[in-house]
């Protein structure tokens, strides 16, 4: 994949997996992300908008979140940031596999990121520390189809 911007644009249908190592309890979320161009100063980035519902231990409740996905150093790379900016990782899918880490307080965010066609990604997130033992898989479906490139006058 050549630009991971120009690819993650659009809508997603997500599913996740949440496994407990620790004690075998595990939780699915179930929702969509749209990857929208971040307004300026931002140009060239993209906001990353995830909304659906998260069941663990059977109750189900509506969950979010916000990332922002800027251009990296690198061509077609990019920089992953939470909300109110501060850095999460680097993403780099030109070989069509990325792994990164992030370091959180006492724990470890180790995250894999695989393209398997141009319409369907996963994220691997293992997580470890003193509190936490987590797996976290989510895979990424295309929900339309890819639109296209933003023209230039």
């Amino acid at each position: 994949m050549p630009d991971v911007l120009a690819h993650l644009r659009g809508a997603w249908r997500v599913e996740r997996t949440v496994r407990d190592l620790a004690d075998g309890s595990a939780g699915h979320f179930s929702g969509t992300t749209l990857f929208s161009p971040l307004p300026a100063p931002d140009e060239g980035g993209l906001l990353h908008h995830e909304s659906g519902t998260f069941t663990w231990r059977g109750v189900a409740r509506p969950a979010e979140r916000t990332l922002r996905f800027l251009p990296g150093d690198a061509a077609g790379t990019a920089r992953v940031e939470f909300a109110d900016g501060r850095f999460f990782h680097d993403l780099d899918l030109r070989t069509g596999q990325w792994t990164t880490d992030h370091p959180c307080v006492a724990d470890l965010y180790r995250g894999e990121f695989e393209v398997v066609d141009a319409g369907h990604w996963r994220t691997r997130w293992r997580v470890g520390g003193p509190a936490k033992d987590l797996l976290l898989i989510t895979e990424y479906r295309r929900a339309t189809p890819h639109p296209p490139a933003a023209t230039r006058s």
